[in-house]
């Protein structure tokens, strides 16, 4: 018999009817006998019984700024879908957004304030109320902002647009520093760099894949990661199913990524290359004919170097493949060459992609429809101005090291899991006298805080977004709360107005609501008054119904003709790579996963999502090309330690084919140490052994610049997968070439194979 009473029974139904509600309850306490199911004792206000409510909202899982639509019933969260009017995404949803719930109801968030009472890194940590809590940092903020010494206070917070973004800004103002960063690992420094380099424009432009008939991506995986992949993937698809003018893609890359995989061609250069690759391409362009503009002599000259013959060698490319390239590119209209991470992460990370961009001049698709299009200036703030590369979060690291921080803000942020190892950015932070984290969970930085006063989550919280890589025309979005908080905490907004007013700096603002909602304001004010007839209330509401709010804009033609210093400084030197090729003869690869980097890999739907190239699940792996394993003699499954100068990690080998020999790549985002239940001590993190080998062009690190070797350890696992075997045991199901061709014609698409 359960362990429940004719008592406690009727409370547990007595909110419902007997029928099912009685099953259930008994099927449960039969299941789970320690367990009780409580109701609703006290409803929520937008409590409805059996009737579902769907609130428009803004994704916060990434920084592409999709909308989303969010079921609720009871009170209760029970589905994330896309929305369907928002320009970015148009109803489509990534898998990571999707496992936005699994943020809000993770067992492992925290659900009020915490001191710390042991150790740092300790997780030593003890309930404390908000007010000893908010008094605790207020205190030490009000002494040093009293005292003049505000600049000895830093923040660092992830990339936050929106007015969120001028709140922090008037909250840093108020305490008196300029230390205020915000940081994500994927930040695209490089390609701001570029673009500013070429175009003199200091936001990103917007890459019309949709349109385009013909697209080059250098080491860009717009499918899976990329800037704004679910607006991409919409791109690839609409521009697939252009009937007889169907688009073309090619990928450059020297590891296969799903771009790769749904690309016609993909051609695996040598790693670093790919910036030679693009002004070969260029050259051929200019040298026959393609090219007519004044400015035709300058292009000549400094393209010289770069001709076809010399590009081959230097990429691994052949010229018939170089060539055919050109001529297709150059023949195709519109075309469109984007570059990623794969050809920004490394050393000459922005002289590539400055030459990426002068492929797309000299090809006539910068300002047209289906190329490179100029966003309008956004609405409201990004975080760009205040993106943190490398090269600050270095001097952050050093200036602790000196005593010249005395008070560290963190929000929602986890440098030490993303900054190397070399950077002994975490030993650093271990000399700052007072560390505070409004982060919604512990990690490896926010474990190393004294206080913490944890956020709402995204779906509790007020906020919005102005997307920065755009849709070519203005858009914005507000975030809403879908549920009332179910936790003892506060909104990140609201917690930094608190502190304001209680060092005597209060801002104009009572709460986050208010601050978005003046915001918004602003944006109606200054809208055109030929077409604004309704009451800012009434825009207000049609806003949060929408989930989205846009402004058709004449698009920008502006070509952005680069001056003659500008052309004049095109080119790119051949690549450089930490450690002796000798003793490490391998390039690493490290690459974004579902878990995008890190942050989602405490989210139980991610950790089973399989993989999109390899099917494995629940860890990590490295991946070699099957010549590359054959020569060291591993199979699938065998641990090896994976060697820098900087130190090691360990994985199962992954034999993988579309990777070339002389490269092994490693998924970012398992490897934590501190990250809840489901994430810590689980696999391996590569970027633990990178070196920091910066590009000065950009001031980040050259994340794909490092040399490792491979050491058999002799132990063998079983990798964890869903796709089966990956060989076609004797049925001859997978037609290959010859082991000396370089191009093979395969269901009439191309595709540049490894020699084997």
């Amino acid at each position: 018999m359960p362990n429940i009473d004719r008592r406690d029974f009727i409370k547990l139904v007595g909110a419902g009817g007997v029928g099912v509600g009685a099953g259930v309850v008994l099927r449960e306490s039969i299941k789970h006998p320690k367990e009780h199911l409580i109701p609703h004792v006290l409803a929520p206000e937008d409590y409805s019984s059996g009737v579902a409510t769907w609130y428009n909202s803004v994704c916060s899982m990434c920084s592409a700024g999709c909308g989303i639509s969010v079921r609720t019933r009871e009170g209760r969260a029970k589905k994330i879908e896309g929305n369907p009017s928002h320009a970015v995404n148009q109803g489509g949803l990534c898998a990571v957004g999707q496992a936005g719930l699994q943020v809000l109801y993770n067992p492992d968030r925290l659900t009020g304030p915490l001191l710390q009472s042991a150790n740092r890194g300790s997780d030593g940590f003890t309930q404390i109320t908000w007010e000893d809590g908010l008094t605790r940092v207020a205190s030490r903020l009000d002494v040093l902002r009293a005292a003049g010494r505000g600049n000895r206070i830093a923040l660092l917070t992830r990339g936050v647009g929106g007015h969120l973004a001028e709140l922090l800004e008037s909250f840093a103002e108020g305490v008196g520093t300029d230390q205020l960063h915000h940081y994500d690992y994927d930040h695209p420094h490089a390609l701001y760099a570029a673009n500013e380099r070429f175009f003199g424009k200091q936001h990103l432009p917007y890459y019309d894949l949709s349109n385009t008939r013909h697209l080059l991506s250098f080491g860009a995986d717009y499918l899976a990661g990329w800037l704004s992949p679910v607006h991409h993937s919409l791109g690839f698809a609409n521009s697939r199913h252009g009937g007889d003018n169907r688009g073309y893609f090619v990928q450059i890359e020297p590891r296969m990524s799903p771009s790769g995989a749904a690309a016609d061609e993909w051609v695996p250069a040598k790693p670093g290359t790919e910036g030679i690759l693009a002004l070969g391409l260029a050259h051929h362009i200019v040298a026959s004919g393609h090219y007519e503009g004044e400015d035709i002599n300058e292009w000549k000259d400094v393209l010289s170097a770069y001709t076809l013959e010399k590009v081959a060698e230097e990429t691994d490319v052949s010229e018939s493949v170089l060539r055919r390239l050109a001529e297709s590119f150059a023949n195709a209209s519109p075309s469109l060459a984007i570059g990623g991470d794969g050809a920004g992460n490394n050393s000459n990370g922005v002289d590539t992609l400055v030459a990426i961009n002068a492929l797309n001049y000299l090809a006539g698709n910068v300002g047209e429809v289906g190329g490179v299009i100029f966003n309008p200036d956004p609405a409201g703030a990004t975080s760009h101005s205040r993106q943190a590369n490398y090269q600050t979060l270095a001097q952050l690291a050093e200036s602790a090291r000196a005593g010249e921080i005395d008070v560290l803000i963190l929000n929602d942020v986890n440098p030490v899991f993303t900054m190397p190892l070399a950077s002994e950015f975490k030993a650093a932070l271990a000399q700052i006298p007072f560390i505070v984290s409004l982060s919604s969970f512990i990690d490896e930085t926010s474990a190393l805080a004294d206080v913490i006063l944890p956020s709402h989550t995204y779906l509790e919280s007020w906020g919005d977004a102005f997307p920065e890589q755009g849709v070519g025309f203005s858009i914005g979005a507000v975030s809403q709360p879908v549920i009332a908080p179910l936790y003892n905490t506060k909104a990140t907004g609201d917690i930094v107005l608190d502190l304001a007013r209680r060092i005597g700096k209060p801002m104009r603002w009572d709460s986050t609501e208010d601050c978005i909602k003046d915001g918004w304001n602003k944006i109606y004010q200054e809208s055109d008054s030929n077409t604004r007839t309704e009451s800012f209330e009434s825009f207000w509401t049609a806003l949060l119904k929408a989930g989205v709010w846009g402004k058709k804009n004449h698009l920008k033609t502006d070509t952005s003709r680069p001056n003659a210093n500008t052309i004049a400084s095109i080119g790119v030197d051949a690549p450089t790579f930490s450690g002796d090729a000798e003793l490490y003869p391998f390039v690493l690869q490290p690459y974004r996963s579902g878990m995008h980097d890190g942050r989602a890999a405490n989210l139980p739907w991610i950790q089973e999502l399989p993989d999109a190239m390899t099917s494995v699940v629940y860890g990590s792996w490295v991946e070699i090309n099957p010549k590359t394993a054959k020569d060291l003699g591993l199979t699938e499954g065998d641990l090896v330690d994976i060697e820098s100068v900087e130190g090691a990690v360990r994985a199962p080998i992954l034999v993988y084919p579309a990777i070339r020999p002389d490269v092994i790549a490693m998924p970012i985002g398992q490897g934590h140490t501190n990250y809840g239940r489901y994430a810590s001590n689980r696999g391996a993190n590569p970027l633990e052994i990178l070196s920091p080998l910066v590009d000065d062009n950009s001031g980040n690190v050259a994340s794909n610049a490092t040399r490792v070797k491979i050491v058999a350890t002799g132990k063998h696992v079983e990798i964890v997968k869903t796709g089966g075997k990956s060989r076609d045991l004797g049925r001859d199901i997978v037609q290959t070439t010859g082991g000396d061709d370089h191009t093979a014609q395969t269901n009439s698409i191309p595709i540049t194979v490894i020699p084997t």
